[in-house]
C-alpha cells in the first residue's frame, strides 16, 4: 500500500475584490522550512499526497490548486501563470511563511519559475523539470494548439475520442521503458480520472492551457527576466522527454547562473513519476544544503551540466569544453 499523507490543515485564499478562492493544503506545524509543490496542468493537490512523505516531516509542505483546478474557483475567464505565482506568495503571507523551496514539473515548472522571477527574495532553492523559458515554435504554439484542438473537440464528442487524445498525450509524456511497465488497468484509471475531472468543466483545462499564451509572449518579447532569480536552481531532465526535449531544457543553464542540470537516462517528461527516488533525493539534497554543491550516492552514475555546457558534451573532458567556449 502506497503511503498517502494527510494535510495538517487546509484552507482558502480569498482574492481581494474578486470572487475567486484558491484552495491550499499544509503539512506540518509551521516550525520547519517549507517546500512548495506546484501542480501540473491536470493535477489536483491530492495528486501529491503520495509524494509528500518523500519530504515531510523533514520539511513542511504546501500545496495549492490553481484557479481552474480542484477545489479552487473554476470559472470561465482568462487565467494567468503570473497570477498563480502571486497566489502562492499571498498564501505564504497568510501562513506567515517568509521563504520556501519550490519544485515544479512540466506546467508546474512555469509557475515555479515565475514565482522565482516575481518573488526572488522569498526563495531558498528551486527545482525545475520538463520546462522551457525560451521561445520554441515546436512547443508553443504547435504543441499547445494541438492540445487545445483536442480539448475543444475530444471531450465534446465522446469518451472514445478523448481516449485517442490520451494515447497521444501519454506517448509524449512517458518513456518507452515506463510505458512497458504500465498495465492497461492503470492506464485506464489515469484516463478515467482525467476525463472525470474535466468533463463538466471543460473550460477550465482550456483556460489553464491558454494561460501559457501571455507567459510565452512575454518571453518572446524579452519582458520576463528569469536571470534575476539567483537562488540555486536544480534542473532535472528526462533523456527521452518528447514533450520538452533536453535540447530545450538545457537552455535554462544560460538563464540561471547558479544552476546544475541532471539528465536521467531513459526517462520521460514526468521525472518525479518515473524516477521518484532520484528526483526526490536530489530535491532534498539541494534543499538541505541550500546549494548545488552536494554529493549523493544515487548520482554516481549520472552526468550533469553546468552553465556553458550542453548535453552533447557529456563525457568530454572539461578542458575540451572550456576550449569550445573559449577558443584561442
Amino acid at each position: 500500500m502506497v503511503e498517502r499523507a494527510k494535510p495538517t490543515k487546509s484552507g482558502y485564499l480569498n482574492i481581494p475584490n474578486e470572487n475567486i478562492r484558491i484552495y491550499w493544503d499544509y503539512f506540518g506545524e509551521g516550525k520547519k522550512e517549507v517546500c512548495v509543490f506546484m501542480n501540473g496542468l491536470a493535477m489536483l493537490t491530492e495528486g501529491w499526497y503520495t509524494s509528500v512523505p518523500k519530504v515531510y516531516p523533514e520539511f513542511d509542505v504546501l500545496l495549492f490548486d490553481y484557479r481552474g483546478q480542484g477545489k479552487s474557483t473554476r470559472d470561465d475567464a482568462p487565467y494567468s501563470i503570473s497570477d498563480f505565482a502571486d497566489y502562492c506568495a499571498m498564501i505564504l503571507d497568510e501562513l506567515k511563511i517568509d521563504k520556501v523551496h519550490t519544485q515544479g514539473v512540466s506546467y508546474g515548472g512555469f509557475i515555479a519559475a515565475d514565482f522565482g522571477r516575481l518573488h526572488p527574495d522569498r526563495l531558498y532553492t528551486q527545482t525545475l523539470s520538463g520546462i522551457l523559458l525560451t521561445p520554441e515554435l515546436m512547443f508553443q504554439p504547435w504543441y499547445q494548439n494541438l492540445s487545445l484542438d483536442f480539448y475543444n473537440n475530444a471531450l465534446k464528442i465522446d469518451k472514445e475520442f478523448f481516449n485517442l487524445y490520451t494515447k497521444y498525450l501519454y506517448e509524449k509524456t512517458f518513456s518507452e521503458k515506463f510505458i512497458r511497465m504500465l498495465t492497461e488497468e492503470r492506464i485506464e484509471r489515469m484516463r478515467t480520472k482525467f476525463y472525470e475531472n474535466y468533463k463538466d468543466s471543460l473550460h477550465s483545462i482550456i483556460r489553464l492551457t491558454e494561460a501559457q499564451d501571455p507567459f510565452f509572449e512575454k518571453i518572446k518579447n524579452g519582458k520576463s527576466d528569469y536571470s534575476q532569480c539567483k537562488a540555486p536552481t536544480l534542473i532535472i531532465a528526462g533523456e527521452h522527454d518528447r514533450a520538452i526535449p533536453v535540447w530545450m531544457q538545457e537552455k535554462l543553464l544560460d538563464i540561471y547562473e547558479d544552476s546544475r542540470m541532471y539528465i536521467l537516462p531513459e526517462t520521460g517528461h514526468l521525472t518525479y513519476f518515473e524516477e521518484s527516488e532520484i528526483f526526490w533525493e536530489n530535491f532534498l539534497a539541494v534543499a538541505r544544503n541550500k546549494s548545488l554543491n552536494y554529493n549523493i550516492e544515487i548520482n554516481n552514475r549520472l552526468d550533469y551540466l553546468v552553465p556553458g555546457q550542453r548535453a552533447k558534451y557529456i563525457g568530454v573532458p572539461s578542458n575540451k569544453i572550456h576550449e569550445r567556449f573559449n577558443p584561442k
